[in-house]
This record gives C-alpha cells, sequence and structure tokens, in this order.
C-alpha cells in the first residue's frame, strides 16, 4: 500500500477512494444496473397498461410482463454481485486503515506515542476503519441512486413537462432544507469521536494495571470513572442521533411532500386528458422509487460528515513523519570498542559488565535511551486531537489549528534532533553515522516495563525461530524463569496470555530479561531487570547474569547492591553527570553520594518486593488482607 495523501481531511478520503482502483467503478457500474428494474419499471408497467390492458391485447400485455420480468432477473443477478462488491470496497477500507496505523506505527516506533495518545491510535485502527469502510459503501450507491434520479426525471420530462420539474426540483430541496441541521450534526458526531477516543485510553490504561487496581482496591474508583465517561459518550451519541434523525426527519417528510404533490399533479392531468391512465401510473411508480434516491443522498450526507471527523483524526497520526533520517555514507559501527556517552561523561569499556546507579531515575533512563538511539520520553510532547466541547465555530478552527502547530514544532524538533549528531560514539563514530538498523541490531535496550505478547513461550523469547534448544535453556537458566516455563503447561509450546496475565510481575519480568539474554546483542543495556522480583532469585540473576554475558558488553542501570556486588564497573551519575566509577566495595568506603543512593535503592527495592508480594497474591485473599489493614490502621489511630 502506498503513502497516503495527508494534506487534509477532503484529499485523504479520496485517496482512500483511489486505493479502491476500478473495484469502485465497477462496483458504481454494477449498482446502476442493479436499478434498472426501478428505472425502467414502471414504464414498462405503464406501457403494458396503455399498450394492452386498456386496449385489450392480450399479446402486448404478455409481451410487457415477459420483458419485466426478463429485467427483473438481470437486477435480481445484478444485485448479488453488487453485494460481493461493496463488502469487498467495505473490508479494503476498514482493514487497509489498519495496515495503515501498524505500518505507520512501525515507522515511527516509539515515536508515536510520544506524539500522539494511545486512544486515538487504536480509535483509528478500529472506529474509523469501519467509518471510511460505510463511506466506501454508501458512495458507490449514493452516485448510481444519482444515475438513476437523472434517468427518471429524463423520462418524466419527456412525457410531462411539469411533472418533470418537479421531480428535478425534489432533490436540491432536500440538500436546501437539510444543509443547516449537518453541521451541528457534525460537531455532535466529532464531541462522540472524541469522548470515544477518551474511553478508550482509560479502558486501556484499567486493562493494563487491573493486578496493581485489585491490590490497593481501586476499581471500583477506577470503574466509575469509565462508567461516567462512558455515560458521556452516550449523551454525545444521542445528540448527534438527534440531529441526525432531524436531517433524516427532513427527507422523510420531503419524500411524502413530494409523492402527493406528484399524485395531486398527475390526477390533473389525467383529468384534463394529457396523461393516460398508464403513463400516470406510471408517475406513481416513479414518485415511490425517487424516495429511495432521497434517503441515500441523506445516508451519503450522514456519513460523510463522520468520514470527514475519523479523516481529520486520521491525517493528524499518518501524516506525521519519521524523525529518524539515514547517513548519506553510512559508517560501520566499529565492534568490541569503547561506548562514550559525552553528554553524562559515562564511558562504557568493552567486553566488560557495568552497572550504572543514579538518584534520579529519570537521568538513567535518558541514558538509556541515548545509547539506544532513541528519543527521551516526554510527556508535554503528546498532543491530542480532541478539541474542548465548550469550544464552537471560528475557536474551534483557531483551536484546531493551534495544535497542528504544535504537532508540527514537535515533529520539527524531533527531525532536528535526528540529523543532528547523536553524541553516542562507539570507537569515536557516532551513532548518528550509523544505520538505525544496525545500530538497533547491536544495542538492545530493554526497559523496565515488562511487555509480553500473547503466543508460545518459544515465541515470546525467539521470535525468528534462531536458538536452540540449548541458547534457550541457557537464556532461561540465567534469568532464574523456571518457574515460568514450570506454569506453562506444554513448556516451550506453552501458550501464555495477552500481556501474560496468567504470570506474576516478577515472572513478566524475568521473561523479559529472558527475552533479551536469548536476543545475544553486541551490546545489552538492562533497565531496572530485577526490581519486581524477590531477594533470592535476584541474588541468582546476579551471580549468573555476568558469567553469561562473558566477553560482550554489558551495562545495568540499577542500584541492587546484589547486582552491584558483581559488576566489573560500576558508575554513579549525579545530576546526569558521572561523578564516580570503580568497584562497589571501593564506591560504598570512598562515597558518601554512591552509599546514600544504594543505600536508598536497597529500602525502595524492599518495599517494591513487598508491594510486588501482595500483587502475587490471588484475588481471594484481598478481602482477608484489606481487613488486616484496617485493623492495624484502627489500633494506631486508637489513643
Amino acid at each position: 500500500m502506498r503513502e497516503p495523501d495527508t494534506r487534509s481531511s477532503l484529499t485523504f478520503i479520496w485517496w482512500m477512494i483511489r486505493q479502491q482502483g476500478s473495484l469502485f467503478w465497477f462496483g458504481l457500474v454494477i449498482s446502476t444496473i442493479w436499478l434498472v428494474p426501478q428505472i425502467i419499471g414502471p414504464w414498462l408497467v405503464g406501457r403494458a397498461i396503455d399498450t394492452g390492458i386498456v386496449t385489450g391485447d392480450t399479446g402486448a400485455t404478455i409481451r410487457w410482463v415477459l420483458i419485466l420480468a426478463a429485467v427483473t432477473v438481470v437486477g435480481a443477478l445484478s444485485g448479488t454481485i453488487y453485494h460481493t462488491v461493496i463488502v469487498r470496497e467495505w473490508l479494503i477500507a476498514l482493514y487497509g486503515t489498519t495496515m495503515l496505523v501498524t505500518r505507520k506505527a512501525l515507522q515511527l516506533g516509539h515515536v508515536l506515542t510520544r506524539r500522539t495518545p494511545t486512544g486515538e491510535v487504536l480509535s483509528i485502527s478500529g472506529s474509523d476503519g469501519d467509518q471510511f469502510g460505510a463511506l466506501m459503501e454508501v458512495s458507490t450507491r449514493a452516485l448510481s441512486q444519482l444515475v438513476a434520479y437523472l434517468c427518471v426525471a429524463a423520462i418524466v420530462l419527456s412525457t410531462s413537462v411539469r411533472m418533470g420539474l418537479l421531480v428535478l426540483v425534489s432533490a436540491p430541496l432536500l440538500v436546501v432544507l437539510g444543509a443547516p441541521l449537518l453541521r451541528p450534526m457534525q460537531r455532535w458526531q466529532g464531541v462522540e469521536r472524541s469522548r470515544n477516543s477518551e474511553l478508550t485510553s482509560m479502558a486501556t490504561d484499567i486493562v493494563a494495571g487491573l493486578r496493581i487496581l485489585r491490590g490497593i482496591g481501586g476499581e471500583s474508583t477506577f470503574g466509575g470513572n469509565y462508567e461516567a465517561q462512558s455515560q458521556r459518550v452516550r449523551r454525545s451519541g444521542v445528540a448527534a442521533g438527534a440531529w441526525l434523525a432531524g436531517v433524516e426527519a427532513v427527507g422523510v417528510l420531503l419524500a411524502g411532500c413530494f409523492v402527493v404533490a406528484l399524485m395531486w399533479l398527475g390526477t390533473r392531468e389525467v383529468a384534463l386528458g394529457r396523461l393516460q391512465v398508464g403513463q400516470f401510473v406510471s408517475f406513481l411508480g416513479y414518485g415511490l422509487f425517487l424516495i429511495q434516491p432521497m434517503r441515500a443522498f441523506v445516508e451519503f450526507a450522514q456519513k460523510w460528515t463522520r468520514s470527514l471527523v475519523s479523516a481529520r483524526k486520521a491525517v493528524a497520526v499518518l501524516g506525521q513523519r519519521s524523525p529518524w533520517v539515514e547517513p548519506t555514507e553510512s559508517v560501520a559501527m566499529p565492534y568490541a570498542a569503547p561506548l562514550v556517552d559525552h553528554v553524562s561523561g559515562v564511558t562504557i569499556r568493552p567486553g566488560r559488565l557495568t552497572m550504572i546507579v543514579s538518584a534520579v531515575p529519570d537521568d538513567s533512563a535518558a541514558l538509556a535511551d541515548r545509547l539506544g538511539r532513541y528519543l527521551s520520553s516526554d510527556e508535554e510532547a503528546l498532543v491530542s486531537e480532541e478539541i474542548p466541547e465548550e469550544l464552537k465555530g471560528r475557536a474551534v478552527r483557531r483551536e484546531r489549528a493551534r495544535r497542528a502547530a504544535l504537532r508540527a514544532e514537535q515533529a520539527g524538533r524531533d527531525e532536528e534532533r535526528g540529523r543532528q549528531a547523536w553524541g553516542v560514539t562507539v570507537g569515536g563514530v557516532d551513532l548518528f553515522e550509523v544505520e538505525l538498523e544496525e545500530v538497533r541490531r547491536r544495542i538492545l535496550v530493554s526497559d523496565a516495563s515488562p511487555q509480553v505478547f500473547a503466543g508460545t513461550l518459544r515465541q515470546a523469547i525467539d521470535p525468528h525461530g534462531r536458538l536452540t534448544r540449548a541458547q534457550a535453556e541457557r537464556a532461561l537458566h540465567t534469568a532464574a524463569a523456571d518457574d515460568v516455563f514450570d506454569a506453562l503447561p506444554g513448556g516451550w509450546q506453552g501458550e501464555l496470555d495477552e500481556r501474560g496475565r496468567g504470570l506474576s510481575g516478577g515472572q513478566r519480568q524475568r521473561l523479559v530479561l529472558m527475552r533479551a539474554l536469548a536476543a545475544d546483542p553486541e551490546i545489552l543495556v538492562l533497565v531496572e531487570p530485577t526490581s519486581a522480583v524477590d531477594a533470592h532469585t535476584e541474588a541468582r540473576i546476579a551471580e549468573r547474569l555476568g558469567a553469561h554475558r562473558a566477553g560482550q558488553t554489558t551495562i545495568v542501570i540499577t542500584a541492587s547492591p546484589l547486582l552491584l556486588h558483581h559488576a566489573d564497573d560500576v558508575i554513579l551519575l549525579e545530576h546526569g553527570r558521572a561523578t564516580a566509577g570503580g568497584r562497589h566495595v571501593d564506591l560504598l568506603a570512598g562515597s558518601a553520594a554512591y552509599r546514600a543512593v544504594v543505600v536508598r535503592g536497597e529500602v525502595k527495592a524492599a518495599q517494591d518486593r513487598h508491594a510486588q508480594s501482595v500483587l502475587d497474591l490471588p484475588p481471594s485473599e484481598f478481602p482477608a488482607m484489606q481487613d488486616r489493614f484496617t485493623t492495624r490502621f484502627s489500633e494506631e489511630e486508637a489513643p
């Protein structure tokens, strides 16, 4: 699939139509053929009445009836084909949108989540893709109905100018009367879309943090927030539906008035001898048929406005550019060379187990991002497309323009950063001079958030199927993840749930560590790899990690004494700068700043492990645990 045209909402929708290729035009032709019985059917009935029934000519009557039957069969067959075509059009638009979002997520990677809330991305892939599919279907149908409308108008005009003019005026009158209702309908549909996007984000957060919510008894609070937001979505949907009902009511009212006027005028024409009975019956048939094009035009207007809202959201995401620029002349990254971060002054000697201690977690996280050539996380960089509901008219346009400018400014800063020397060198070669694919292949950063995907255990740690069984078991042993293996029926072929729901936090973290070790990169950066495991398990990991990575560059960001004790080199960061380095025991003896960080980290690690032990309890234990806490707090507060 080619790159979409994201210059505006209209150009994006037109690009979506062009992606249908010849299928769209084939659907238009088949749809028009499907309407042939309804276009010429009333005329054939009129001819059968005037030339057969009225005159008593049985042969003429049978002839016209057979022609009508043949036309009806053709229409029925084409209707079957048309249904197949429109379903295909819908699916191409729906899954095409999903493919576009997936490809953009793969192109931007972590950059996408820096700029756009997750709920918006999910909504584009889901509900907005469905809107584009509905638009493709109704566009084909509305265009064919327009052709049918013009054909019917020509037939009626050739018989009666007055009645033909009535037919021609009806559709433009519907547009004129319904247009004032389209703007508020579009506004409320936009509000509904925004609220639904926020609801999706809330659902994502709740599902991701369900274990923690259960641990602190927060299900009711966050569930209540979700319920309140879902009611806001419902109210906006009802408001949008009310305006939609108004648009459709105008269409039904006008169609009814049109049929009444057509009958009145036709009756007068027959009474004055200007029309034959068969012609009058034909006009009544056309009057009933023309209600269908009018309703199709109303439905097109409704889905067009919804698609414009969806297209605006899609353009905001799909129009983002990657900040990474490949060097004009790439340089190979040296092997077994020192790794230097010039911002912090950290120097990593090759082939050694180096651990970095920082009093400020953000400083060490930023260092890990730089080492892997990632943009640091920035909450202020998130720019939502959701517009406050209280804004209307020009204020909405100004706010939309302001947010577009913010997105462009953020993208410009990212691109400027991506085009500059990165400030991290390997053997004197800056990472900017190396192709990004090679950087990702040779430097692996495993952060503190354990991301686990559904699939088998083997796929989770070896997605490319490159490891031997012995290599996989070696990674499992180093990560002390034997209990993860034992917990899954089927061993390596045991199925993991989405996000590793069946595993504890510590098990998920060790699974991620096992995956990083199995990848066997030249340079491995581990961010707090043991923060969620107990002391006994952490000690085993600490003993095994150095031997597993012997001769390879390994960087661990941690403040755990159990890990630091086994490090070849330890570096202390203060205010983002390396201020001390050496062995763990020497730094403990000679650096008060180092001792303060490590002791504080040890206390925090103990607290984290206690909290994790609570979260790892089965849900049935939570009420008893809460009762114990309540009793304890009551005793402490008693005089």
